[in-house]
This record gives C-alpha cells, sequence and structure tokens, in this order.
C-alpha cells in the first residue's frame, strides 16, 4: 500500500503540531496561531465583536479554541458546519506541592489524568507542560524538554512482571526528575524557569506531564505514524488544516451557503462537564453571538440549528492482529482503509441513518473511502463529545474519526492515509 507525498507531508506537519501542544492549553493556543496565520482574528469574549458577516475568528477558552468563518451574504438562518474534537489526553496532572522524593531521588506528585495504560508511560522520557498563574495577574504557558521517567523495575527484582504487572496508582507512577533532597528543590522552579518567570510569583497552576518524543513516520512504505497525543489531537490537527485550507474562501467579498466552525474542547477524558467542555456552555455561547451579530432572533437562530451539522471527530479502535476477539467478527476497520463511522446502538456515538448518508456523501466528495466501527457487544463502548453536543444544542451530529491502535497509550498508533483522508473529508464537510 503506498502513501501520498501529500500524506506525508501532512503527518510530519502533525508531528509539529503535536509537539507545540504537549497540553490542552498549548493545543488550543496553536489553533489560534495557526489560524491567524491565515486571516483569523482573535477575539476576546469580554469584548464586543463585530457584527458584519464576512469574517473569519477565533476565540481560546481556557485549553479550549473555537474558530469559524461566517460568509459575507450570511442570513440570520444560515446553517452551520460544526467539526468538533478535543484537546485533552489521558496521562499524569500535577498534584499541589508537586516536589516530593525518597532515598535521594527528586519525584513529581502527579495525579492521574482520565483514562491512561499506565505501562505505557514506564521508561520514556518526559517533559512538563502547562499553564502559571502569576501573582500579577498573568498566565503564562510553560513547558521544559525531558525531565522526568518513570523507571520500570528490572525483573531480576519482580520476577512477575511478565506475567501481571499492575501499578500502584499512588506509589508506583510518580516520575523522577533529579536527585537531590526534596525540601531544597523545587519542580515548579524547573516549570517557572522554561517560561522566563519566577517560581516565587506563581499562584496557580495546571500543569501535566507529556511524552517529549516527536511524532515518527515508519514502517513498510511509511503507512504508520506514531506519536503521543493522537487522542485527539489527529482530529483538531485535520479540523485546523481543513479551515485554514479553506480560508481563502471567505474573504468580504466571498459568498457561501454555510457557517464553518472548529470546535476543539477541552476536558472530554473526564466527562466533558467543564467551562472549556462539550457539556460546557462554550460553543452554545460562541453560537450563540454569531448568529446575534447577524441579527438573528432566537427562533431564527433554533432554524439555523435545524439545518446545522456537526461533526464528532475522535479517535476509535482499529482491529489488533493480536486480539482480533476483542472485536465485531465482522465490523473490523483497519489502519490505511480510511476514517471511520462510528455507530452505537445505545447513543454512546451519535450516528444514525442520516448521518450516515451525510458522512457517505462527504466521503464522495473528498474523494475517501470510509469504513465503520462498532464495538462487540461483549465490551463496553467508549463514548465522545458527540451525544453531549447534540444533546446540549439539538444540532445533527455524526461521530467519526480514525481507527488507531494503542489508544489512551503514551504513544498511540495510526495510519498516515487516515490522518490525511480524515482532512481530506473535513474539507469537504466545511465546504458544505
Amino acid at each position: 500500500m503506498s502513501v501520498t507525498s501529500h500524506a506525508l507531508s501532512h503527518a510530519d506537519d502533525l508531528a509539529d503540531f503535536v509537539a507545540a501542544s504537549p497540553s490542552s492549553y498549548h493545543a488550543a493556543e496553536e489553533v489560534a496561531r495557526r489560524l491567524e496565520s491565515n486571516g483569523f482574528v482573535r477575539l476576546t469574549e469580554e469584548d464586543a465583536w463585530p457584527t458584519q458577516a464576512g469574517g473569519r475568528f477565533v476565540v481560546v477558552r481556557d485549553g479550549a479554541a473555537i474558530a469559524w468563518a461566517v460568509p459575507a451574504d450570511a442570513a440570520p438562518t444560515t446553517a452551520s458546519q460544526i467539526f468538533g474534537a478535543h484537546t485533552d489526553s489521558p496521562g499524569f496532572k500535577l498534584k499541589p506541592k508537586p516536589t516530593t522524593g525518597s532515598r535521594g531521588w527528586l519525584q513529581a506528585g502527579v495525579e492521574i489524568y482520565g483514562g491512561p495504560l499506565l505501562n505505557s508511560w514506564l521508561d520514556r522520557e518526559l517533559r512538563l507542560a502547562g499553564r502559571l498563574a502569576l501573582a500579577d495577574g498573568r498566565v503564562v504557558l510553560a513547558e521544559t524538554g525531558p525531565l522526568l521517567r518513570l523507571p520500570q523495575l528490572a525483573v531480576h527484582l519482580d520476577r512477575e512482571a511478565n506475567t501481571g504487572l499492575a501499578l500502584d496508582k499512588q506509589f508506583q507512577t510518580q516520575p523522577v526528575w533529579g536527585l537531590g533532597d526534596p525540601s531544597a528543590e523545587d519542580l515548579l522552579g524547573e516549570l517557572a524557569g522554561s517560561a522566563g518567570v519566577d517560581a516565587a510569583d506563581i499562584r496557580g497552576f495546571d500543569a501535566v506531564v507529556a511524552d517529549s518524543a516527536r511524532g515518527a513516520v515508519f514502517g513498510k512504505d511509511d503507512a504508520f505514524f506514531a506519536s503521543g497525543r493522537l487522542d485527539d489531537l489527529a482530529s483538531v490537527h485535520a479540523g485546523v488544516v481543513a479551515l485554514a485550507s479553506l480560508a481563502g474562501a471567505w474573504t468580504d467579498s466571498a459568498s457561501g451557503e454555510r457557517i464553518a466552525v472548529l470546535a476543539a474542547f477541552d476536558h472530554e477524558e473526564l466527562g466533558s462537564s467543564s467551562r472549556s467542555g462539550a457539556a460546557g456552555p462554550f460553543l452554545e455561547d460562541i453560537l450563540a453571538r454569531v448568529y446575534a451579530s447577524l441579527g438573528a432572533d432566537a427562533t431564527e437562530q433554533r432554524r439555523a440549528f435545524a439545518a446545522s451539522w456537526h461533526l464528532s471527530s475522535d479517535v476509535g479502535h482499529s482491529v489488533h492482529p493480536n486480539y482480533a476477539h476483542k472485536h465485531d467478527p465482522v465490523v473490523q476497520p483497519m489502519l490505511g482503509s480510511g476514517p471511520i463511522l462510528k455507530i452505537n446502538a445505545n447513543q454512546r456515538y451519535a450516528t444514525d441513518a442520516l448521518g450516515a448518508a451525510a458522512w457517505a456523501n462527504w466521503c464522495t466528495s473528498a474523494g475517501v473511502a470510509s469504513q465503520e466501527f462498532v464495538s462487540n457487544n461483549a465490551v463496553p463502548c467508549g463514548s465522545t463529545i458527540g451525544p453531549i453536543t447534540a444533546t446540549r444544542l439539538g444540532i445533527r451530529t455524526v461521530d467519526v474519526g480514525i481507527p488507531i491502535l494503542s489508544m489512551h497509550s503514551a504513544r498511540e498508533l495510526a495510519g498516515v492515509s487516515d490522518l490525511y483522508d480524515l482532512t481530506r473529508v473535513a474539507e469537504a464537510f466545511f465546504a458544505g
């Protein structure tokens, strides 16, 4: 199976995107930075917004970002095409008073974030990243280089390690970051130094652990792409690239049938219930202000919502060659065979027949093959932002994504061609 030069270039750009996005806060800022370089204007929620159609805008709220492009001839009932994804990934977050250690080791006090595969974080060089709230009211982003490691106990000291490794979540997940006396050292100083600020000025922080290795293409015919945080930066990146590539269509003189919206939420791995999560008011707040700027009343906004679509994009499971019995015996998506349509009878995914038909049309328009994903009946199905936004806004929603292996690992595995094909479908989706 050959991989095109376009797909390889896209994977290399995704590696850059992930490297620039070690935390959800960095990811939201990277979304804004890339779109601003393509003519989007950053707005703040505290200010009054432009009232005319024909603009491209982006707003960052904590670790989430929402961008939109309004056709010049947009009306109060113009529908929206919303591409949704999330910026967070399972892993570890720093606890208060994170400088700890014993026996001459400096360690980091961390709390488990979401549902990571704990053993996948062992024996990797890790970095810290997040935001620092300072005494003068500023909030700055900070990220270190390789700093931490979770060293595994040698097999000589644990002869059962290969038959049933189980890490204690409190005592065996605290990474080392140096040698010395914890009472005389400060882990936050390392993070503050990376941002060029004084640790004494930190009044609050949100910091996570991230893999420090860059994403890489490998395998026969360059078929594979491995990276941290593919769940779900692969989808965020697809949405950003697609929206930026179509930016020229939304000039002051351009016309169009739909408002293109990219919604990159935080906290999906925790259930999305936050001010920057899909269950929170962020998207609804933005859409309300967008439609108010078009002169829409409540009825006209609801008419627009009724004609809108939300494409909820997140990763799904490729069939695993060593664990095929964990998958549905018939529906078995494969890496390299196209993006997936995610289906669940119990509405863990929001896809229905109308959504499946719409997805097929967008894929056909993009010239992309697609696959279906459904869970084995004996294996519980996860969920996404799709049912949450469908419930909150009443907008028709389709759950899609790419198939991967090693989901929730520190380093996940995707197909190079699937990543590029998802972006192509996102372009067709935005184009309406």
